[in-house]
């Protein structure tokens, strides 16, 4: 099974179109989304439509269970709290409702996906140090050979031992079967690795080969959108131009 794996697309449909094009030149069997299709970004309705038609799987992230009344969101600061009001009067109610049935975790095989921490999925805890990636040891008996990721932004990827965890610090790399793994896959809307374009990354499961990419996409054009709304942060469009 060849996937492509994307997450965090908070709305930007600029950069979701983008690596949607990028897909259909990687020849993917299926297409799962690792959450978090809302929040932040100013077109949550045609994303929410465009990622609920071409997944296999689409997990909940934590802006979509705030948006769907999952979870309680007042703690949240002031920007990113009222973009989720914003974003939860917009949604359609058929969007809506598929936000309110989406599951914190699916599984193929030995091929897991979710958008936090796989120790407690309700609680959405970031993973994107060694030491986070260490909180797994114990449920390494259940964890998959494999397990995606999203929710930091970041692209990272960590192998973990039974007793250890080690960073894997390569674009591309082949898995080993004394290992299990997180791969937290960075974002297509928002990536904070300071490198504006879109993320995206492909697991061949069959040769057990995963590989990180990126896809450049009209930042301006999503940017300007955010900024013509009053109703949301311009720091959400002028983060979109350094990746952070």
């Amino acid at each position: 099974m060849r996937y492509g794996i994307f997450s965090d697309v908070h709305a930007n449909l600029d950069a979701l179109e983008a690596v949607l094009r990028a897909f259909e030149r990687e020849k993917i069997d299926a297409l799962v989304c690792l959450g978090d299709t809302v929040g932040y970004g100013s077109q949550p309705n045609d994303c929410c439509d465009i990622v609920k038609r071409v997944t296999r799987y689409t997990i909940l992230g934590n802006h979509d269970a705030a948006v769907a009344g999952r979870m309680d969101y007042s703690y949240y600061y002031d920007a990113a709290r009222e973009a989720l009001d914003w974003h939860s009067r917009q949604l359609t109610s058929e969007n809506m409702n598929w936000l309110r049935k989406l599951n914190y975790f699916e599984r193929d095989g030995a091929t897991h996906f979710c958008h936090g921490s796989p120790v407690d999925l309700e609680e959405f805890e970031y993973i994107f140090s060694v030491e986070q990636a260490a909180t797994c040891i114990p449920i390494w008996d259940s964890l998959g050979q494999i397990t995606f990721i999203g929710h930091s932004h970041l692209c990272k990827a960590f192998a973990i031992g039974r007793e250890r965890v080690y960073e894997v610090v390569t674009k591309e790399f082949e898995i080993h079967p004394e290992f299990r793994y997180i791969v937290s896959v960075g974002s297509v809307g928002q990536p904070r690795d300071h490198d504006p374009r879109a993320s995206y990354t492909i697991y061949d499961s069959g040769r057990g080969k995963f590989e990180f990419k990126r896809v450049e996409y009209d930042v301006g054009a999503a940017a300007r959108k955010i900024f013509n709304d009053a109703r949301l942060s311009d720091s959400f469009g002028a983060r979109l131009f350094a990746g952070v």
